[in-house]
């Protein structure tokens, strides 16, 4: 049987209408892996019997296919979305999020309607720091309540919950962690979601990939980013070091073969494996990178440098839609639609990656 046969029938309100005055934009619309964040939690609570969006303007969610709520009463914060959910909605319990709480899951949702009984209003989330009543369960029997406290100008959520009978769910003894509540309120914020930020040197062979990605680990680091390379062999002629324990370990057949020293580790491992999975696998790793520059694959979907000398190849070999710029060494490209950089121009190159990935905006 699939998860979603057993989702209970509540349903879900996403808070879409905040100022984002922190961020300085919209937070519903801003983008984490090509999917703007609305659609992302729109998509994941879709299991669910009804998911409506609450939004301060019309003219903006309307193109999604869900019910939109709108705020009647202007400036009054949340409380006025959580209003109009419950007013709207179908089902007597909605679960009720912020948009900008992008790790928020069905599982989650679902965790926390096993506690719905008929001795609680409310029931919300809370880790060993904050309660969470922006990640609750509310039942229609609050609406009463809320009208009260718009009427008397007391808008802050917890007087709901003071009102109500409210149960609390810890995080502790459950088996999330408070990463899945946790909220997008600044740009900053916005960026460590977005890690890592993966681009691509590419370019025919010797034409300076690898010279190239040092200078910009070098800048990188002193930024006060870390980075993490993955090089792709596309002739697949890779060997560990010919005469080497390892190589010797797996030439008599072992599957895979490691080393060690007090700092540093390698393995060695016959299989096959994309950038996807060695990304993944990176990022798994207590040393998450910031950065991963994958050397090579230039035919790849990764956004990416090309590096190009003259004597080489006096032409661009990339899909020009995953260019981020160009690095030459003779050549203007008056008709490429991407930056094009001296190939010593290191600063230029890093300073158009960092606007590229948004990174400029940060002060660190």
């Amino acid at each position: 049987m699939k998860f979603q046969n057993r989702v209970p029938a509540i349903s879900v309100g996403i808070l879409a209408g905040g100022n984002s005055t922190r961020m300085g934009q919209n937070k519903a619309l801003m983008e984490w892996n090509q999917e703007r964040m609305i659609d992302r939690l729109a998509d994941r609570m879709g299991a669910f019997s009804e998911v409506i969006i609450s939004a301060a303007d019309r003219g903006i969610y309307e193109n999604m296919g869900l019910p939109v709520v709108y705020d009647i009463h202007r400036n009054i914060g949340p409380m006025e979305g959580i209003y109009q959910i419950l007013s709207e909605a179908k089902n007597e319990y909605v679960f009720i999020c912020a948009v900008d709480m992008p790790n928020v899951s069905t599982q989650l949702v679902s965790y926390l309607a096993d506690f719905i009984c008929s001795d609680y209003d409310c029931y919300v989330i809370a880790d060993e720091d904050h309660i969470q009543p922006l990640c609750a369960i509310y039942s229609k029997k609050v609406l009463p309540v809320i009208e009260e406290l718009i009427r008397k100008r007391k808008y802050r959520l917890r007087n709901i919950l003071s009102r109500v009978r409210t149960k609390y769910i810890s995080l502790e003894y459950s088996r999330f962690d408070k990463s899945v509540v946790k909220n997008i309120n600044t740009y900053a914020d916005y960026v460590e979601l977005a890690k890592p930020f993966i681009f691509c040197v590419s370019g025919l062979h010797d034409s300076g990939k690898t010279g190239l990605i040092v200078k910009l680990i070098n800048e990188f680091i002193g930024d006060g980013y870390s980075v993490g390379v993955l090089k792709h062999d596309g002739h697949d002629c890779y060997t560990d070091v010919r005469g080497s324990d390892t190589a010797r370990f797996t030439d008599a057949g072992a599957v895979c073969a490691s080393i060690m020293t007090k700092s540093r580790y390698s393995i060695h491992v016959r299989e096959s494996m994309d950038a996807a999975m060695l990304i993944d696998q990176m990022c798994r790793m207590n040393f998450s990178p910031d950065i991963i520059i994958i050397e090579g694959m230039k035919h790849s979907d990764y956004p990416k440098i090309e590096v190009i000398r003259q004597e080489i190849c006096g032409t661009s070999v990339c899909d020009p839609c995953s260019l981020i710029c160009i690095a030459a060494d003779e050549m203007s490209f008056e008709q490429m639609d991407c930056p094009v950089y001296g190939l010593s121009d290191i600063q230029g190159i890093f300073l158009c990656l960092k606007k590229y990935f948004g990174l400029e905006r940060l002060v660190r």
